[in-house]
């Protein structure tokens, strides 16, 4: 069962969204069928799964109107990602990354963020959310184009320790080499979005990665937030567990 607040997200993504559709849609005539776009013409009509996948994750030059196609598909495609059931998430970039949503009208653009933020609360208290959820953070971070409201709400908690742990696992070994960690998230200030994910897990994470026990974690989740060269001249490196 989602959180109250997810739900309440995806009600008003309902009630928003409802009745949208992209009328003159012809899409792309080599990787679609035309019955295929005829769906994004026409509104109040569910998908099959594998073809609200296949739109949500195709680059917008395959359709006329890719905003459109997105309001069209966000009924379906917000309830979806919050049961899990497509398995497109966090294989490649979501449609919603690739609009200007927070140009639209404020209801709309208010509706997408609240559903956005609701999903990533949710998975963090989830214990065994549908994906993972360094995967769920990637895909939310690119459609929000910032890290900080997730990191935010990022709270200490039994459960969303446990998912921190995973992701610092996942995240430090280019984090600290200050590369960016992510796959298919790009981003002009890829820089900035690294001193600004090392800044937080060296404020926020070791003490929490320590306290489960995840001592070589907390160490390093340390270390990135050093200078590089103070970093790497850490006695962390000279350690027999680590060098060998």
């Amino acid at each position: 069962m989602p959180t109250p607040d997810l739900a309440a997200a995806l009600a008003d993504i309902d009630t928003v969204f409802n009745g949208f559709a992209s009328p003159t849609e012809t899409g792309c005539e080599r990787c679609l069928a035309p019955e295929e776009t005829a769906c994004l013409r026409t509104p109040y009509t569910r998908l099959p799964p594998d073809l609200l996948r296949r739109f949500v994750h195709k680059v917008p030059d395959h359709f006329e109107d890719h905003a459109a196609v997105m309001r069209r598909l966000l009924p379906q495609c917000a309830r979806a990602m919050a049961d899990g059931s497509p398995d497109g998430v966090g294989w490649e970039p979501h449609g919603l990354s690739r609009v200007d949503w927070p140009s639209w009208p404020t209801e709309q653009a208010t509706a997408v963020e609240a559903f956005v933020l609701a999903w990533w609360q949710d998975v963090l208290t989830t214990p065994e959310p549908p994906y993972p959820v360094q995967d769920v953070f990637e895909t939310c971070g690119s459609i929000l184009r910032a890290m900080a409201p997730l990191l935010d709400r990022w709270e200490a908690h039994p459960v969303a320790d446990t998912h921190l742990a995973g992701c610092a696992d996942s995240w430090l070994y280019d984090l600290v080499t200050d590369h960016w960690p992510f796959t298919w998230w790009i981003r002009d200030d890829e820089a900035s979005g690294v001193a600004e994910l090392q800044s937080w897990l060296a404020r926020h994470a070791s003490y929490r990665l320590r306290a489960q026990g995840e001592e070589d974690l907390a160490i390093r989740a340390r270390l990135v937030g050093l200078p590089y060269e103070e970093r790497w001249n850490d006695p962390y490196w000279s350690r027999p567990s680590v060098t060998n």
